[in-house]
């Protein structure tokens, strides 16, 4: 233990004096190492595969839920949209030097923010491996270093995809020590790299809700965490079923197992009889289980073919990660909004209707992260925002909110020109 200590402060070490470095080097040289990690992927797709798949068959013999082995499973086609999205981020503005205001005071100072990184940037996550490279290269076109610690589930997987990130990024120009992987798995160094204050400027949970909280009560340094991601779908009375029918299939069936994906439709009283027996066929051909309060039970016990249960209390405000789905019947807007407000995590929501005035009261009302308006909360990722990535979905409100990526991971400064000024 004390060894793996020793190796996390030397690491930590490495990637503040390599910040440094990295806060100055040309969009070019970063780009220039992004691209060239995207490469990398590519090029060492079978030997990172033949490792995820030690992990999955090693966290498949252990139990490990379903969804949890969805979200440690890579495979070809994954490998290529982790590689697709280095080269998004890419393409997109650096934001250090961006001036973000200007202003000329009465008495001639200049002042202006420009956008700057935060220096070095910690992340604990689990089962994920996309997030090692997700992160590292954010973090990289940010001026950022970055100190990885990963769940023991991914262990080879992580290690085999930091390794391919720091040949990329160190033959590329980018200084040594600005990706960090800590390969000890002892939980308890998760405890010291809480500590590290004078190294880590930033900590990024990734994970269950445990871990999560964790973070939260014992990091010393700033913490940006997500949240579980309760979802909601409020079918209103003016909604197009057919329209309502495709969303929550999405929302719901396209990939159960993520924080995005739809866990409570809530459907207005009028338009119950019609809309939820199109919605349940729909389900029942993926294999959704549905656990409805009384009302929809009533209207739906009469369709052959689907898996129904009674929605117990525990049922609302429950992330499923699975094809489990609750429903409940409505007799307004404003029910679906209290509904919503009480067991709500702040993630993604979304209203279904062609009433204008309805949409707005949803939209403004609505406190959560992201809400949308007739489209699938499935929407909420980093790269389908057009970010390329994302270190993470933020369900705080300081400071940042959602997906979080380039800019959320910067920090800005004042600049103060002056011609000899002196304060009276």
């Amino acid at each position: 233990m004390e060894a793996d200590i020793t190796e996390l402060q030397e690491k930590a070490r490495q990637a503040k004096a390599a910040s440094k470095k990295l806060a100055f080097i040309p969009t070019k040289v970063k780009n220039d190492a992004l691209l060239a990690i995207a490469q990398a992927l590519l090029d060492k797709e079978d030997v990172i595969l033949h490792n995820n798949e030690k992990d999955y068959k090693e966290a498949e013999a252990s139990g490990m839920s379903a969804a949890m082995l969805d979200r440690l499973m890579l495979d070809s086609s994954r490998i290529k949209g982790i590689a697709a999205d280095v080269k998004t981020v890419v393409s997109l503005p650096d934001p250090v030097g961006e001036v973000i205001e200007e202003r000329k005071l009465p008495n001639g100072l200049l002042l202006s923010k420009r956008r700057v990184p935060l220096g070095v940037i910690g992340a604990i996550y689990e089962s994920r491996p996309n997030v090692t490279v997700d992160i590292s290269v954010l973090c990289l076109k940010a001026g950022n270093s970055v100190i990885l610690r990963g769940g023991k589930e991914a262990y080879r997987s992580n290690l085999a995809l930091a390794g391919t990130v720091q040949e990329a990024a160190y033959k590329s120009g980018l200084p040594a020590g600005c990706v960090q992987f800590i390969e000890s798995t002892d939980r308890n160094l998760v405890d010291h790299m809480l500590k590290m204050k004078q190294y880590i400027d930033l900590i990024i949970p990734r994970g269950g809700e445990n871990l999560i909280k964790f973070v939260r009560d014992n990091a010393a340094m700033a913490v940006v965490a997500g949240g579980i991601g309760v979802c909601h779908q409020y079918v209103d009375k003016t909604a197009d079923l057919k329209k309502a029918t495709a969303i929550a299939y999405n929302a719901k069936v396209q990939r159960p197992t993520v924080c995005n994906a739809l866990d409570c439709l809530l459907v207005h009283k009028d338009i119950a009889a019609d809309f939820l027996p199109m919605v349940a066929q729909e389900w029942a051909k993926a294999g959704v289980e549905m656990r409805c309060d009384q009302f929809s039970l009533d209207i739906l016990k009469a369709v052959p073919g689907l898996k129904l249960k009674p929605a117990t209390a525990e049922d609302w405000g429950k992330e499923f990660l699975a094809l489990i789905g609750a429903i409940k019947v409505v007799d307004s807007l404003d029910e679906a909004l209290a509904h919503i407000d009480r067991y709500g995590s702040g993630h993604s929501e979304a209203i279904i209707s062609e009433d204008k005035n309805s949409i707005e009261r949803f939209l403004n009302e609505i406190d959560a992260a992201c809400v949308y308006a007739n489209a699938s909360t499935r929407f909420t990722d980093g790269a389908q925002f057009g970010m390329g990535a994302e270190i993470g979905i933020s369900t705080q409100k300081f400071h940042a909110r959602g997906p979080m990526a380039l800019r959320e991971i910067s920090s800005y400064k004042w600049c103060i020109v002056g011609s000899g000024q002196v304060r009276p």
